[in-house]
């Protein structure tokens, strides 16, 4: 694994060397758009819209687009004068608990690894962030853009996540927000004693992705000439009542489950306690016959 960044963990006049690696990996199954007449890959070209001509990587700007249709034109030397104070530098600004910041404005996260002359300091800071419970909110430049993150511990590495701003994230408006919902105190009563119930530890290894399975699946078909089904999913208007009795449907599985394996437990322990009873009994009897002496 490369590194992607290097840099420092700055906060007052504490500088902590470390390089930064991409911490996720997506799995998709790519798939190329062909010609449907020959299979041949379908290619895109850069093309100038005026001339109509193909354009070499080295002969393309970038700019901006004014409401008039004018451009400005922005080159590269022009985008290295824009000053970034944390092109190196993971600059520490504050520390807060993590629950207050909302992941809904979670980008991308990297783990650091310290440099040899950071090692302790980057120890030291892991252990206060995991024992204080927080995180540190930073400033980052990553790939040219200053990005504002946070650095969290996991399996005791010091993680940086990206974070988009607060003007990216869209704010909802849609029309049922508008609208008067009656809801009735034992409906609300009855989801929430269900959500109780079925309560438990999220554990990420519980859960697959069928979508790339069934994909694989598809694929791997094709690939042998076999027939391809493909299922069909009802559509049905949602009701409160479906919830519910979808949620009650599950409590009643899970105690369903529990009470068969306690049934299973009660079971095998009355087998045990019969069984031990009747060697009891046995013993006990042996020991109340009369024994018959042997002649010599």
């Amino acid at each position: 694994m490369r590194s992607m960044w290097k840099g420092t963990i700055g906060y007052g006049l504490a500088a902590i060397p470390v390089k930064a690696y991409t911490a996720t990996e997506e799995h998709d199954i790519e798939l190329h758009q062909l010609h449907v007449s020959d299979g041949g890959r379908i290619r895109q070209k850069r093309v100038c819209e005026v001339d109509g001509e193909e354009v070499p990587f080295t002969e393309i700007a970038r700019g901006y687009e004014m409401p008039a249709g004018d451009v400005v034109m922005l080159t590269d030397d022009d985008l290295a004068t824009l000053p970034l104070a944390t092109t190196r530098l993971i600059d520490v600004r504050a520390f807060v608990p993590l629950d207050e910041v909302d992941p809904i404005s979670f980008a991308k996260s990297y783990y650091l690894e310290p440099e040899p002359a950071g090692l302790r300091p980057y120890v030291l800071l892991s252990e206060a962030l995991h024992q204080s419970g927080r995180a540190a909110v930073v400033k980052v430049a990553l790939r040219a853009r200053e990005s504002l993150g946070v650095l969290r511990v996991r399996d005791g590495v010091i993680v940086l996540t990206t974070m988009l701003w607060p003007d990216e994230i869209r704010v909802p408006d849609f029309p049922f927000l508008h609208e008067d919902v009656d809801l009735v105190g034992p409906e609300v009563h009855a989801a929430v004693e269900a959500i109780e119930q079925l309560s438990g530890t999220f554990v990420a290894s519980d859960y697959t992705d069928r979508y790339r399975e069934a994909l694989e699946d598809l694929i791997e078909a094709k690939i042998e000439g076999r027939e391809v089904v493909r299922p069909v999913a009802a559509e049905e208007d949602a009701t409160v009542e479906d919830l519910i009795t979808a949620l009650q449907a599950s409590v009643d599985a899970a105690m369903k489950s529990r009470n068969g394996k306690d049934a299973v437990s009660k079971a095998r322990s009355a087998a045990r306690k019969a069984a031990a009873a009747k060697d009891n009994a046995a013993e006990a009897a042996t020991k109340s016959r009369p024994r018959t002496k042997t002649p010599h």
